[in-house]
């Protein structure tokens, strides 16, 4: 078959960790979920692993990996992330590739991609290079092999990046229609012009490079691209399908090539139920013969390039201005915002260029006395971002190293790489790409700015900050309550900065509320508790210790003394500095101990201010997650407590409430607020109970409707589904315990019935997995008459038909 279709997602999300604590913390506009990594697995990549393909009859007759049969990139620092927090669904994706080099021809359809989405273009030479190793390096790393091709941030492109791209073995990329400037023949002379977005998209180009070197270059079919990413062609797989492959001309011979691009998130985040809508087009071109589905390096292997081009320099995807989108006040992406401006984008790129500039040149001058050649320990110190055990970094060290270091110097040289590491992921394209600089992700490149002011003062001894902010100071907010980004600086970023002092605090505080281990994680620090004595009255809590903490970034290391005091629920003060050699841990304990039990706290707080200075931390210390867990604890106490204590007072309110609805009164509006706060936290406690109670839940949003109060259905949706979830892996993990299978069923039944429109899929999707695992086994058992086979088979086969899911061979 001469037709070839090749379907490509780019699946990216800006790098979001704390930089001093090297974890996503909570992001609330992501709610209900954690963060927007997690919201995004969880209706994007998640479901793309495990896509449904339904019968005739609304159920589920397949899953399939739609990776495997798409070309697609992700980003390495998501792919990170995706590891530690979602690895079923990173495990997925790598298998994914495995799977597409024996559907392709030995070709995967992995790409790689340059490592945190830099705007090449606007990069300086050294950057560029290092983005692209690093991109390639973390590739190889994860996928085991090396990448044919490489997706360019934003498709943001010039003729350096190329020949960068070139130079390190990448053999093809992917660009708009519109970055083409003009095509020829191979062997003619005659060039034509295409720069209005003309290319025809159906094959490949070569591209020859000033320096004399190629590559090949592929430019993606733009009308339909935009139609899957803005037009709604994903409400139907079936016309999806045939959008496709209508852009054959049959008046064309010899191979043709259809093919898009598109964010990834097109296929489910911001198209719901977008990956079934791919993954019924791919089955369905398959299934009637329409065309051959292919992947760019498999294309290439068959039809080489038969005619040249010559990129448009400075342009991208996303930006009809090129790449100004990420450096001026271009318009793009100002949405509906009238009277907005984006002049802040080009001063406070030109802050981040000032902060880059004086610390690489300081950089150099220090790194010489650590590395035979700084940027080349750079370049290489992917190979410790991706494993950071000391064995790792002490074989680093001695490979890039110019002489032997001893543990100190060891911390210096890291924090050295670490800086560098900061002043590229302060460039992630995000922090350009919207409307207004206070929104997370213009804040999240201020914190990657700030963490490398930080180490900068730590490893120069110079102060950059005030410069630096006076510099963000040019860039106005178009929100008056910050003005510019010197303010969003300093209200929004430095309140996340957070040390090896704050992690101690963090631990001590926390280690009042609930038991922590002898050595505890607490994000980029582990903690060993090597001493921790407590005295309890009945008002009053005292915790006095020693911890060695360490970071794993840096393999700095300490040892910590601490002492903290709770009073009654809320009010916590505590100390905490580094031990030193003349300490007298015991008689500190021994002097604090008596005070305690001698019922005089205020002398307490004096030995401590003595012993441990005055610098103090409270319940606030705690870090952001764990302070909030906390909080829910109390209040979750202190409301059980109300609710008990005021139960009548509250079934008055609730008389009155309805004696308002049905005389058409509005509620007032404190009542309104605690109704809706008290119905929530009762639908929420039902939807956790043992037992779901389908009746009792239902008779409460009925309640919330006709009492017009207002509930929080995101987030009972989310608790349902991931109730679910919960118990159908748990069904995974012990497939043959029929308790479990029962319970699992209960659930589901229970489920079914409350007024919610829950989405089951990822349910459904290990609910398959067993059906093409372990069932066809234990059906062979059954039919040959054991008991046991029997009655699980029923069960499943019940849960199966609960959850829409079409069982083999059933019509």
């Amino acid at each position: 078959m001469e037709r070839y279709i090749c379907i490509h997602g780019h699946f990216y999300q800006p790098p979001r960790e704390n930089p001093w604590l090297e974890a996503v913390e909570t992001q609330d506009s992501a709610h209900p979920y954690h963060d927007w990594n997690e919201r995004v697995t969880s209706e994007c990549y998640g479901p793309n692993a495990a896509a449904r393909i339904l019968n005739g009859k609304g159920r589920v007759a397949l899953v399939v990996n739609n990776y495997s049969k798409i070309s697609f990139n992700f980003g390495p620092t998501l792919l990170a992330w995706l590891e530690s927090n979602a690895p079923d669904v990173y495990q997925a994706i790598l298998d994914a590739d495995r799977e597409s080099q024996k559907n392709f021809s030995g070709h995967g359809s992995a790409l790689a991609q340059a490592y945190n989405h830099m705007i090449l273009p606007l990069a300086n030479a050294r950057d560029k290079y290092t983005q692209v190793l690093w991109g390639i390096r973390d590739f190889e790393h994860r996928f085991g092999r090396r990448p044919e091709g490489m997706w360019l941030p934003e498709t943001a492109v010039d003729l350096e990046t190329l020949e960068i791209l070139a130079r390190l073995g990448i053999r093809f990329t992917v660009l708009a229609p519109h970055q083409a400037k003009r095509v020829r023949r191979i062997g003619e002379r005659e060039w034509h012009d295409v720069s209005t977005g003309t290319i025809d998209p159906a094959m490949p180009y070569l591209c020859l490079l000033p320096s004399g070197a190629r590559l090949e270059l592929f430019f993606y079919d733009g009308a339909i691209s935009s139609a899957v990413a803005f037009e709604r062609l994903l409400d139907r797989g079936e016309d999806f399908a045939h959008r496709l492959v209508s852009a054959f001309s049959p008046a064309r011979t010899g191979p043709r090539l259809v093919h898009i691009a598109t964010d990834g998130e097109s296929y489910g985040h911001h198209h719901r139920f977008g990956e079934m809508a791919l993954a019924y087009a791919l089955q369905y071109i398959e299934a009637n013969g329409m065309a051959r589905l292919t992947n760019y390096g498999e294309y290439l292997e068959r039809h080489q390039p038969t005619h040249e081009v010559e990129v448009l320099a400075n342009t991208s995807w996303s930006c009809s201005h090129g790449v100004e989108r990420w450096r001026s006040d271009c318009g793009c992406g100002k949405g509906d915002r009238t009277g907005w401006s984006q002049g802040w984008r080009a001063p406070l790129r030109q802050a981040m260029d000032w902060l880059r500039n004086t610390l690489a040149s300081q950089y150099e001058e220090k790194a010489r006395a650590f590395f035979k050649d700084p940027w080349a320990a750079r370049d290489a110190y992917i190979e410790v971002v991706l494993d950071r055990s000391l064995h790792n970094v002490e074989h680093f060290l001695h490979r890039y190293g110019a002489n032997s270091i001893d543990a100190q110097e060891r911390v210096t040289a890291l924090k050295l790489l670490e800086l560098q590491r900061h002043t590229m992921l302060m460039y992630t394209s995000c922090g350009w790409f919207f409307e207004e600089p206070s929104r997370i992700e213009t804040v999240q490149v201020l914190q990657y700015a700030a963490r490398a002011v930080q180490l900068g003062q730590e490893l120069f001894g110079v102060d950059l900050e005030e410069e630096f902010l006076a510099l963000l100071g040019r860039a106005e907010s178009n929100v008056p309550a910050y003005g510019d980004c010197r303010r969003i600086y300093q209200e929004l970023v430095t309140s996340t900065v957070a040390d090896m002092q704050d992690a101690v605090a963090h631990c001590a505080v926390g280690s009042l509320f609930e038991t922590y281990p002898k050595q505890a994680k607490v994000y980029c620090y582990t903690l060993d508790l090597e001493e921790r004595r407590e005295f309890r009255s009945e008002r009053a809590f005292l915790a006095v210790g020693q911890v060695l903490a360490h970071n794993t970034v840096t393999t700095e290391a300490a040892a910590w003394l601490f002492a903290v005091l709770r009073v009654g629920d809320y009010d916590v003060m505590g100390r905490a500095r580094r031990l030193q050699a003349q300490d007298s841990y015991d008689s500190m304990v021994y002097a604090m101990a008596e005070a305690f039990q001698g019922q005089d706290l205020q002398q307490v707080v004096r030995l401590m201010d003595h012993h441990l200075g005055v610098s103090s931390f409270s319940l606030a210390s705690l870090l952001r997650d764990e302070h909030r867990k906390i909080l829910r604890q109390l209040q979750d106490s202190a409301l059980t407590k109300a609710e008990a204590a005021h139960s009548l007072l509250l079934a008055q309110e609730a008389r009155i409430v309805r004696s308002l609805s049905s005389m058409g009164m509005p509620l007032p509006r404190t009542l309104f607020l605690e109704r809706s706060f008290f119905l929530n936290r009762t639908l929420r406690k039902a939807l956790s109970s043992e037992g779901l109670e389908p009746g009792r839940i239902s008779s409460l949003l009925e309640e919330a409707r006709e009492l017009g109060l207002e509930v929080d259905r995101s987030e009972l949706i989310y608790l349902l589904e991931k109730r679910l979830e919960r118990e159908m892996a748990r069904l995974l993990a012990s497939p043959g315990d029929l308790l479990i299978l029962q319970a699992v069923a209960a659930d589901v039944t229970a489920a079914r019935a409350v007024p919610l429109p829950l989405d089951l899929g990822r349910t459904q999707g290990l609910y398959y997995r067993l059906l093409v695992t372990l069932y066809p086994s234990i059906q062979q058992r059954a039919r040959e008459g054991d008991p046991e086979s029997r009655r699980w088979l029923s069960l499943f086969e019940s849960l199966g038909e609960k959850l829409s899911v079409a069982l083999p061979g059933a019509s």
